[in-house]
């Protein structure tokens, strides 16, 4: 796990792919924008955090292992707190970026 500001960043980017595969018919069944804050706490919740204390338990990376876990525990908090108005931060920015009214993500 990254720092938030590197989190937000390629989540950004990962959300601007979905939403244009979903509005090429390519991608999901319904917008991504929908689904997404929950969808990232249980990324977070079950996929993140688990492994993140896998690499702690295992020792893998040294003390970057408890790093990783102390980033994506602080990420998830961070996430729960301002997620809801990322996204439609998000949102706004990749329409206004498709309407030609803004250059693209943060």
């Amino acid at each position: 796990m990254q720092h938030w500001h590197v989190y937000q960043k390629w989540n950004e980017k990962l959300f601007v792919e979905m939403c244009t595969s979903y509005e090429a018919g390519r991608g999901p069944a319904k917008d991504p924008a929908l689904g997404w804050y929950e969808g990232e706490l249980w990324f977070f919740d079950n996929y993140i955090i688990p492994l993140a204390k896998k690499l702690e338990e295992c020792g893998v990376f040294g003390v970057s292992s408890d790093e990783c876990l102390n980033y994506a525990l602080e990420n998830r908090k961070e996430w729960e707190t301002r997620g809801r108005d990322l996204v439609k931060s998000m949102k706004e920015r990749y329409v206004g970026m498709k309407e030609g009214k803004s250059s693209g993500m943060v």
